[in-house]
């Protein structure tokens, strides 16, 4: 659980990525922002400045020289819940999804929007405060109330089945984090329908059909094509 902050004692970030000029530029941001930050220049550099400093999020580059940010992410999992913002020019689906799957809580792509990292930040941090989901999670016109296992929508009960709360309970319980299809496969179905992704777009139309204003443009369920899906979180 990371320790709540105040402006004596401001959230640290801890920078991993072999780019100074990056590392400048995500300083200048972040310090106007106030947080605190820490830098590394590598993998096994970072490794120790994060168990050394216990940062409360970690930003990291996969491109690194001496060690892939996949293989820094299974390291530090190994010991540290620590959230991991992945900040990557790889595009590539199967980089994110490696990424997500290795335990990174989110992933941006090279070149991004100041105000997208910031909000994914703050996502981040929010989620990290919480040994565990609210009771109550609001969002929108969205309520679930997790103890009673009931749904409204604009103020009207939404009628799921047991399938669809359970995937909506873990979109919430993950409130702003993607999930990937294999995650969510393992979690709602086991490990033996790991190979079947068209019951989640199934149940993920079906369930937006209940929830959303507009299942064609939907504003809580949002897909992260080719690698799954996140529960926003207002």
């Amino acid at each position: 659980m990371v320790a709540e902050r105040n402006a004596d004692n401001p959230p640290r970030i801890l920078i991993i990525d072999d780019e100074p000029a990056i590392r400048r530029f995500l300083h200048t941001v972040l310090s106007g922002n106030e947080f605190a930050l820490l830098e590394a220049e590598n993998g096994h550099a970072g490794l120790a400045a994060a168990a050394a400093s216990r940062p409360d999020v970690i930003l990291l580059d996969l491109g690194l020289p001496d060690l892939d940010g996949i293989e820094v992410i299974r390291r530090i999992r190994e010991w540290s819940q620590v959230p991991i913002i992945v900040l990557s020019v790889r595009e590539r689906e199967d980089d994110k999804v490696a990424a997500l799957d290795a335990g990174a809580d989110d992933y941006l792509t090279k070149p991004f929007g100041v105000g997208e990292l910031l909000a994914r930040i703050r996502v981040t941090l929010r989620r990290a405060l919480q040994d565990a989901p609210e009771p109550v999670f609001a969002s929108g016109d969205l309520e679930v109330d997790l103890t009673r296992r009931r749904v409204c929508v604009r103020g009207e009960e939404a009628q799921l089945t047991p399938t669809e709360y359970d995937l909506l309970r873990l979109l919430v319980t993950h409130a702003g984090k993607v999930l990937t299809h294999s995650q969510i496969l393992k979690q709602i179905w086991g490990l033996a329908y790991l190979e079947q992704p068209h019951l989640l777009r199934v149940n993920i139309s079906n369930l937006r059909r209940k929830i959303e204003a507009d299942p064609s443009r939907p504003r809580h369920i949002v897909t992260e094509p080719g690698v799954g899906y996140r529960l926003k979180s207002e």
